[in-house]
């Protein structure tokens, strides 16, 4: 199961408030958690003062495999001085450059400045 630690809406139409929670990925947004980690309130102006965060359980939930969804919450974890562990993404395969390949069509092909002069 790939789990999450991502925002999870509450509070009413043009007020919202935010729960910090570990899910499985496959949940909606609003779906049910496995575990509320702490909370968000973007209205709240001091920045000290508008998230709370058990940060205990969210290292404990990053030591197990436990990624944050989106730049939001790695911010808020951030803020928390709480270390997000880096992983590896996908790496891009460099295609292999056969010796003496014909150039594409109408690919013009390189030439030094002395095969310049000879022309």
């Amino acid at each position: 199961m790939a789990v999450r630690i991502r925002l999870s809406r509450t509070g009413r139409k043009n007020r919202p408030f935010y729960r910090l929670c570990a899910m499985d990925s496959r949940t909606s947004r609003d779906g049910s958690p496995i575990e509320v980690l702490g909370h968000y309130d973007p209205l709240v102006a001091d920045v000290t003062k508008n998230t709370v965060v058990v940060a205990d359980r969210v290292r404990y939930w990053l030591s197990v495999g436990a990624r944050p969804a989106g730049s939001t919450v790695e911010s808020i974890l951030r803020r928390h001085q709480i270390a997000i562990p880096v992983y590896g993404g996908k790496k891009k395969k460099k295609k292999p450059e056969a010796a003496g390949a014909a150039t594409k069509k109408g690919a013009a092909k390189k030439r030094t400045p002395a095969e310049k002069k000879k022309k």
